[in-house]
C-alpha cells in the first residue's frame, strides 16, 4: 500500500483543488475517466455547445415573424457532435489530464472505494492497488437516477450521460422526466429534427422554478411536443426501435428511443463512504459541516457528491474552499451557498435565484412582488418576444432581493445583476436607480421590475 499527503476522488471539480501550492506534498488523484468529471464529458459544457446550434435552428425556423425568409435546410448532426466532443474529448485528454502529469501529483485509472478511514482500494482484478491518504478529498459526483421499471425492463434507454453521443436523432425521442436535464435536451433533439414526448408526474414542468416560470414553461413547450403531465410511467415494453412506454392514465407512447431525465444520485454510495466512517444525508449525499469537512477525520468532500446545490460553479466555489482549508487548517474558511443561481438553457432561456413566491408564502414573509415582461420594452419589441418577463421578490420593509426568475433571451447572463445584489445586500431601489441601465437593451426589463416592487414608504 502507497500512502499519499492528499487523495483526491475524482477529477471533476476536484482535479482543481491542486495547483502549484500544493507541490510541497505527494497528491494523488484517482479517477475511472475521462478527467473533467460530468460537466467536461457529458453534462454542462456538451448540452450547451448543443443547445446553442438547437437556438440556431429555431431561429432560422421562427425568421418568418421578423419579415426575413430563410429555410433551414437541416441539422447535420454528425458533423455537430464531432464538433463538440471531438474539443471536448481532446480537452480532457490533454488538458483535464495532461496537466496532471507534474512531478508531486500520481494519477490513479479506475473505480475507488474504501475500504476503512482513509483507506481505498481502486482498480479491478489484477490491476487493483491499494492507496491511503493522510488526508483525503470526495469528489466523486452523482450518476443519473434510473427508475426500476425502466432498469428491469431489460430494453434499451439513454441518460445524460449516453444520449448526446447518439449517432443520428431519433426519430421518436420519450423523455421521461421534466427537470432542467430534461427541458434542455429535449430542446436539442427537437431542433435536430426529432419527435419529442415528455412524462412527467407533476402537473407542471420544471416543477422545482418559480410558479409563474413553471407554468409559463409548460405552455411552450406544450406547443412544440407532446406533453403528458400528471403521469407515470408503470412499465416498459416492446423491443429495441420499438419501445412501448406504458403510463398510468392507460395510454402507451411508443418511441425509438427513451430518455431517462428523473434526476440525479450522489456516487456516496458507489465509493463504500460508510467503511470510512463518512455519514450520508438520506437523500444520499454525504454529511459536511461549513468547512466541506466529513464527520470522518482528515475527510474533504465537495461538488454533486454532498452540496444541496448540484451545480458545477457551486463545486468551483467548494473546491476553491476546500483547496485553502487544506493548506490553512488554522485558519479555516466557510463554503457560502447564499444566492446561489441557477440557468435553465431552453428556448426561452430560464434563469433563478434565491426563493419562489411559493417559498416565500410558505416562510410567512411580507414580501413585495413585481413582473415586467419583455414585450414592454423596446429591445422586447425587436425580438418580437411575447412570453418573456422578469419577476422580482422584496422583503417589503428592507426592499433586499428575497428572488428573481427569468424567463426569456439571455436570462442566464440578465440575472447575473440579482445575483450581486442579494451576495452583497444591495436593496432593490438602489439597483434600479444608482447605476445607469441602457437604453435600449433586455436589461431595461429587470431594472422596469425592480422599479414596479411596492414597497413600504420608509424604504430607501
Amino acid at each position: 500500500m502507497r500512502t499519499h499527503d492528499l487523495v483526491i476522488v475524482g477529477a471533476g471539480s476536484g482535479n482543481a483543488i491542486v495547483d502549484d501550492r500544493f507541490s510541497h506534498l505527494d497528491v494523488a488523484i484517482v479517477d475511472e475517466g475521462p478527467f473533467g468529471g460530468t460537466c467536461l464529458n457529458r453534462g454542462c459544457i456538451p448540452s450547451k455547445m448543443l443547445g446553442h446550434v438547437a437556438d440556431l435552428a429555431d431561429g432560422v425556423r421562427e425568421a418568418g415573424s421578423l419579415g426575413v425568409d430563410a429555410t433551414l435546410q437541416g441539422v447535420r448532426w454528425a458533423d455537430v457532435r464531432e464538433r463538440v466532443f471531438g474539443r471536448l474529448d481532446r480537452e480532457a485528454a490533454e488538458g483535464e489530464e495532461g496537466r496532471r502529469e507534474t512531478p508531486y501529483v500520481h494519477v490513479y485509472k479506475g473505480h475507488a472505494r474504501f475500504t476503512e478511514e482513509r483507506t481505498l482500494l481502486v482498480g479491478a482484478g489484477d490491476d487493483t492497488v491499494r492507496i491511503r491518504g493522510e488526508q483525503v478529498v470526495v469528489a466523486a459526483g452523482s450518476r443519473p437516477t434510473v427508475p426500476g421499471q425502466v432498469a428491469e425492463s431489460g430494453l434499451p434507454y439513454e441518460t445524460s450521460d449516453t444520449v448526446m453521443r447518439l449517432e443520428r436523432p431519433p426519430r421518436h425521442l420519450a423523455v421521461l422526466g421534466g427537470g432542467y436535464v430534461a427541458a434542455e435536451l429535449a430542446h436539442v433533439f427537437h431542433a435536430a429534427g426529432s419527435r419529442i414526448t415528455v412524462i412527467e408526474q407533476a402537473d407542471t414542468l420544471l416543477a422545482a422554478q418559480d410558479e409563474a416560470v413553471s407554468a409559463a414553461y409548460t405552455e411552450i413547450a406544450a406547443g412544440r411536443y407532446d406533453v403528458r403531465t400528471g403521469t407515470a410511467l408503470t412499465r416498459v415494453e416492446g423491443a429495441p426501435g420499438g419501445l412501448g412506454l406504458v403510463l398510468d392514465d392507460g395510454t402507451t407512447v411508443e418511441a425509438d428511443t427513451l430518455l431517462v431525465a428523473v434526476g440525479r444520485t450522489p456516487n456516496g454510495d458507489r465509493i463504500q463512504a460508510a467503511r470510512a466512517g463518512i455519514d450520508r444525508h438520506g437523500d444520499g449525499r454525504i454529511v459536511v459541516d461549513a468547512f466541506q469537512r466529513t464527520t470522518a477525520p482528515g475527510v474533504f468532500a465537495l461538488g454533486d457528491v454532498c452540496t444541496p446545490f448540484p451545480l458545477k460553479h457551486v463545486a468551483n466555489r467548494e473546491a476553491e474552499v476546500v483547496a485553502h482549508n487544506l493548506l490553512h487548517p488554522d485558519d479555516l474558511v466557510r463554503t457560502v451557498h447564499e444566492a446561489v443561481p441557477a440557468a435553465v438553457f431552453t428556448r426561452p432561456q430560464i434563469a433563478q435565484v434565491g426563493r419562489t413566491e411559493r417559498e416565500c408564502r410558505e416562510e410567512g414573509l411580507d414580501y413585495a412582488v413585481s413582473v415586467r415582461r419583455f414585450s414592454d420594452s423596446a429591445y422586447g419589441w425587436a425580438l418580437e418576444d411575447g412570453t418573456g418577463f422578469c419577476k422580482v421578490l422584496a422583503d417589503r420593509a428592507t426592499g433586499l432581493l428575497l428572488g428573481a426568475h427569468i424567463l426569456g433571451p439571455q436570462a442566464a447572463t440578465l440575472i447575473q445583476p440579482l445575483v450581486v445584489a442579494m451576495s452583497l445586500g444591495i436593496d432593490a431601489a438602489t439597483l434600479a436607480r444608482t447605476p445607469y441601465w441602457i437604453h435600449p437593451a433586455a436589461t431595461e426589463t429587470v431594472s422596469n421590475a425592480l422599479l414596479g416592487l411596492d414597497l413600504d414608504a420608509s424604504t430607501p
